[in-house]
């Protein structure tokens, strides 16, 4: 028996959360054969982003009933039930912090629909509930409010226990909390963590930092450490007696902090990450008859690459491509070395470099924006991305090519002078590492916005 669930809260710091709407499915695997859905006064204001999502507002609440009078009902009707939600620990964090609130223990089996489409349902751009049930098909009424939302879940599931044939996936992801897993020691650490993005710091009892690592959920991570038992994760579950973390908001933040961080400190625990490991560059040339030329190399800080790779297959990847969208030739490219035309060139995608078809000059000017597109060199600019709250950004600043450090910067104070900005950033080492971690993120996933340095006034 599953109770499918979804909660709408009040937002706000992470642990003073209140629940404002709340609604379950008792579900047989088959139909719903009970619900609970109702209004909640959290006894706390709603965050306005909250109100503007849900449409719930303070207003709404005042007459409904508090956490402490619906408890009883939520406990009956989840009784012998694994709660099923999307994005379960969040869901069931929450129902436990209220029932905490109460003084009341209140433990169920969890399983999340994120963690199973993403088993049985591969290949999806985006697991959000509103994109994926799109992608399926799957109608979905009242998103962003409980009864929507879980409905829509309880569809979803139904169409997960169907394409789990064999019913491995299911039977192992249905397990009991991870906290029973795991000595006191370690529950007591996992407790005090949250489920946030940052780097996380592992202590050993004379406060050495034995292990650092990043995720965009510490909570989770720590978890996956502290339960599996591989040697090295055992090793590590006997010698921490602590663990200390920075939130980031931005995991491109947390990639630079870690890369930063491990080969400063030297973990005894991260041997592997204190070494150079995007040994891969993409560089150009111009060759005899003037077309640019792009070939892989093994990185050299000696010499200027567009970006970097962690191996020769992810560089051929991308070769192919930036190939295609750029309309470039194969040859070229250095994804063949056919003599005369290309395979490009056959089937129309290649303008005909490869045979000296096209001018150089109208070829270049494609390879060039590429090269402008994924090569910071030479550029002053600032990548803002997400902060640690919502009134907050992330800066990471690179002047001339070179990479600086990263801060914060509250919305509040605006990006207008060149000397304050300087003054909230932290430094760190322009390496091998930082730079890849940099290029690639810009290539594969979105920041908020990047704005050139020239932008920015001085004082």
């Amino acid at each position: 028996m599953y109770a499918i669930l979804d909660i709408e809260t009040t937002g706000g710091k992470y642990n003073e959360e209140g629940i404002t709407e709340i609604a379950i499915y008792k579900f047989d695997g088959h139909t719903v054969v009970d619900q609970f859905i109702s209004l909640v006064n959290p006894e706390r204001p709603i965050q306005a982003f909250v109100v503007n999502l849900t449409g719930i507002n303070n207003q709404m609440l005042r007459s409904a009933p508090k956490f402490y009078e619906v408890a009883k009902r939520i406990i009956e009707i989840t009784e012998g039930c694994i709660i099923v939600a999307h994005n379960a620990q969040f869901d069931y964090r929450i129902l436990s912090l209220e029932f905490d609130r109460l003084g009341y223990p209140y433990d169920r089996k969890t399983l999340c629909t994120v963690a199973l489409s993403q088993e049985l349902l591969p290949g999806h751009k985006s697991y959000s509930l509103g994109k994926l049930v799109r992608a399926l098909g799957i109608p979905i009424t009242d998103r962003h409010r409980a009864s929507g939302d879980a409905m829509a879940t309880v569809k979803l599931f139904k169409m997960l226990l169907a394409k789990d044939t064999e019913k491995k996936i299911i039977q192992a992801s249905v397990r009991a909390f991870p906290k029973k897993n795991m000595d006191k020691k370690l529950k007591d650490i996992i407790e005090a963590v949250p489920s946030v993005c940052g780097v996380y710091y592992m202590h050993n009892i004379n406060g050495t930092v034995i292990y650092i690592g990043k995720s965009k959920n510490i909570k989770k991570r720590l978890t996956q450490h502290f339960t599996s038992d591989n040697r090295k994760s055992k090793k590590i579950q006997d010698d921490v007696v602590a663990v200390t973390y920075e939130e980031t908001g931005s995991e491109l933040i947390a990639l630079l902090k870690e890369n930063e961080e491990i080969k400063r400190n030297k973990p005894i625990f991260n041997r592997a990450l204190r070494r150079t490991k995007y040994k891969i560059q993409l560089s150009h040339y111009k060759d005899e008859d003037g077309y640019i030329n792009f070939k892989t190399e093994k990185a050299d800080g000696r010499k200027k690459g567009i970006t970097t790779y962690s191996s020769i297959a992810s560089a051929k990847a991308h070769l192919e491509k930036i190939t295609d969208s750029y309309t470039l030739c194969q040859n070229k490219t250095g994804l063949t070395n056919a003599k005369g035309s290309c395979f490009g060139h056959s089937i129309k995608t290649c303008e005909g470099a490869c045979i000296n078809k096209e001018a150089p000059e109208l070829y270049n000017k494609r390879a060039q924006n590429f090269i402008n597109t994924y090569s910071y060199e030479n550029k002053s600019m600032l990548v803002i991305d997400k902060g640690r709250d919502i009134d907050e950004r992330s800066v990471v600043l690179i002047e001339d090519g070179i990479f600086q450090g990263i801060g914060f910067y509250n919305l509040n104070f605006q990006l207008n002078n060149i000397d304050i900005l300087k003054s909230i950033i932290t430094k760190m080492d322009n390496n091998r590492d930082a730079q890849h971690i940099i290029q690639s993120y810009l290539r594969t996933k979105k920041v908020q916005k990047l704005i050139p340095l020239s932008n920015i006034p001085n004082s």
